[in-house]
């Protein structure tokens, strides 16, 4: 599945933010594992792991779920 989406100039975001983002609060909900989005990412599992710090997203995800 590819997502386009339209980001305000105003936020000044670049794209590898909003993955970022969307992929830190994925494995925050439980949905998505810290190795898969490392992969996407193309990120060691410790720089994900630190991204997650910047975000204030927890290491463990609230909900364990079936990857």
């Amino acid at each position: 599945m590819k997502v386009v989406m339209e980001v305000p100039d105003e936020l000044k975001l670049k794209e590898d933010e909003v993955k970022i983002a969307a992929l830190a609060k994925l494995y925050e909900l439980g949905k998505i594992s810290s190795g898969k989005a490392t992969k996407l990412l193309g990120i060691s599992r410790v720089e994900f792991l630190d991204l997650l710090g910047k975000y204030k997203v927890q290491i463990e995800p609230i909900q364990r779920r079936n990857f």
